[in-house]
């Protein structure tokens, strides 16, 4: 699947804008309905992407171990290892995020997601990741 270059440009954008440093190391998108909104991103020890839900009925009832901030409605994967439950103190949405279409994918330091009308599917190298939704959220 191909990026288009007008969503290529509008991540660019954001990109300048989310995080220091090259603009090719972070990546900010949302889904169509902008119910999922993510931050997909590379340093010098690796890449990760995080995906967090604006609305959600939770398939998870408890907090991961050690959490004493947000959890139940962010989804992260890093390079290596499998997909979590992220406990969060802060948010990756963005309102000038680029859009990733239905069936169109993005890439950054091993880590590809995929936006479905089913949700957003998020995998690493190792095949670990998340398939997120509105309906039901998933780490594998």
């Amino acid at each position: 699947m191909k990026l288009s270059s007008l969503f290529a440009a509008c991540l660019l954008s954001a990109a300048t804008l989310a995080a220091p440093g090259r603009a090719e190391d972070y990546l900010g998108f949302q889904s169509p309905t902008g119910n999922i909104q993510c931050g997909l991103y590379r340093w010098s020890g690796g890449a990760s992407v995080r995906c967090d839900l604006a609305q959600l009925t939770p398939s998870y009832t408890r907090a991961p171990a050690d959490c004493e901030f947000d959890w139940g409605s962010s989804f992260a994967v890093d390079d290596r290892g499998k997909g979590y439950l992220a406990c969060v103190s802060d948010a990756v949405g963005d309102p000038s995020n680029g859009v990733l279409p239905y069936g169109e994918a993005v890439s950054l330091g091993g880590i590809s997601c995929v936006s479905a009308r089913t949700g957003m599917t998020c995998t690493n190298a190792e095949g670990h990741g998340f398939t997120i939704s509105k309906a039901k959220q998933k780490v594998f």
